[in-house]
């Protein structure tokens, strides 16, 4: 009965060792894979970060600081200057972020807390469906809809409203084109409320149900219980959303190439043309005939690259700093 005994506990333990070895095997490889793919984003990164080095290196050691300071760009002198597209580039995402955040947080506020549970569904598709529009159809819109709209009525009413006011006036300058850069700033708007909208609904409904009926329960408003509950709460989520709006309005191309005049200029006004980097890559790079005109091109790119570089850096640190103050 004991060699039987034996026999079964053997058995028993060689099952277990093969089990064990199995998930052994199956953690390594599954650890192994993880890792792999880390490795291979970096090294993607790295090896985009290597190539537009590279082929921006000829602009960059002729024009150097001054390619960054320089308004001018002329391919037939080949004179090439970068501050005017990234001056608008920088205008245009931040007027639409400006534009964008508060209309995408106030429907999502609305969608969780405030609508009708029957509209609610019909409503967020509409706004996600807003996402799939390609590009070019909001920049063919803007064109002949949008921009005519602007210019013969919103654009004359704020000259005549702001003129003779220091500042203002001067910022809302200029005849009333219909394109330039506040129409940009108002397409790419539209173009990136979809994705604050649909990630800010998204996190506040992952609000625990008893935060919210706590507050109501002490007497809080809806507007309390979104300020102090709702927002503090989400407030990693709502700035992942407000970066992947940042991040699509600086990189967008047909919409803007489409309302922005594609001027290479720097004005004071919203309402004059002007381009970004990603317009004048679009529209100048099939017409590149020279090294020196294509290296500025792709030294565009660099400079594109290490701006969104550099404000998801800033994003990400102040997520840091706002969880240092707040003890999470």
């Amino acid at each position: 009965m004991s060699a039987v005994s034996e026999a079964v506990t053997s058995s028993a333990m060689r099952t277990r060792e093969a089990t064990v070895r199995r998930f052994a095997l199956t953690d390594t490889i599954f650890r192994t894979a993880t890792r792999l793919a880390a490795i291979l984003v970096l090294v993607i990164l790295g090896g985009v970060a290597i190539s537009l080095f590279a082929g921006s290196w000829e602009a960059l050691s002729k024009f150097g600081v001054s390619f960054l300071t320089t308004e001018a760009w002329n391919p037939v002198t080949e004179n090439f200057g970068a501050l005017a597209p990234i001056y608008g580039t920088i205008v245009t995402s931040a007027i639409a972020i400006i534009i964008a955040v508060p209309i995408g947080i106030g429907i999502a506020v609305f969608l969780t807390e405030l609508c009708p549970r029957p509209l609610r569904r019909p409503i967020g598709i509409a706004v996600e469906l807003l996402a799939g529009i390609p590009s070019i159809i909001y920049g063919i819109w803007g064109l002949f809809v949008f921009a005519p709209f602007l210019q013969t009525t919103v654009q004359p009413f704020i000259i005549d409203i702001f003129h003779g006011i220091p500042g203002l006036s001067s910022l809302f300058a200029g005849p009333p084109y219909g394109i330039g850069l506040l129409t940009s700033s108002l397409i790419l708007a539209i173009m990136v409320l979809p994705f604050i909208t649909s990630i800010t609904k998204d996190v506040f409904d992952t609000v625990p149900a008893v935060l919210k009926e706590s507050a109501y329960g002490i007497g809080c408003t809806t507007w309390e219980v979104t300020r102090r509950v709702v927002i503090p709460y989400t407030r990693v989520g709502i700035m992942g959303g407000v970066m992947l709006g940042l991040g699509r309005a600086l990189g967008e191309t047909m919409a803007v190439t489409f309302v922005i005049g594609n001027a290479h200029r720097i004005s004071a006004s919203l309402f004059a043309p002007g381009t970004t980097i990603s317009a004048t890559i679009a529209n100048e790079f099939t017409e590149a005939d020279g090294e020196l005109y294509t290296s500025s091109l792709v030294a565009l790119g660099l400079i594109l690259f290490i701006i969104t570089f550099i404000i998801l850096a800033i994003a990400r640190y102040m997520l840091l700093r706002i969880d240092s103050r707040t003890g999470a």
